[in-house]
């Protein structure tokens, strides 16, 4: 079952799922057929992608707020800001509260602090604060 896993991922979990709902409906299948320490690290990783994903939106709302800030007066300015609107808006979307207690809300601003550029259209950024002012809570909230 190991080979099927690493050679088409694909059919592996139809073909997991569709034993696994077999199991579930009470009935009896080859308990060989299920692959479980598989199964685990995919069921695993379904709560990983879910927290990058989290992580992620949270980054690109924090460097486009950081970029408005930076440059207020940028005709790009406005889309930035909604731009991060949007992004905290799916992050908010798809957060869960088992999430709090792994989010870094200090590491993702420092990286968006260091994904703001040097210079946009040959102007220096405004200076940015260096620790983040907000809160997970903040950035969550309906509130723009």
């Amino acid at each position: 079952m190991d080979d099927l896993y690493d050679a088409d991922v694909l059919e592996w979990s139809e073909r997991q799922a569709k034993l696994l709902r077999r199991r579930a409906a009470g009935e009896l299948v080859n308990e060989a057929d299920l692959d479980w320490p598989n199964i685990a690290e995919e069921i695993e990783s379904v709560g990983r992608d879910q927290l990058h994903a989290v992580e992620s939106l949270l980054l690109q709302a924090l460097l486009h707020v950081l970029k408005a800030e930076a440059w207020p007066l940028s005709r790009d300015a406005p889309a930035w800001r909604a731009e991060a609107i949007r992004f905290r808006a799916q992050a908010s979307n798809r957060y869960t509260p088992s999430m709090r207690r792994r989010l870094d809300l200090d590491r993702l601003y420092r990286q968006a602090l260091r994904a703001v550029p040097e210079s946009l259209d040959g102007q220096a950024p405004l200076p940015l604060q260096r620790n983040c002012l907000a809160t997970l809570d903040d950035l969550l909230s309906d509130d723009p």
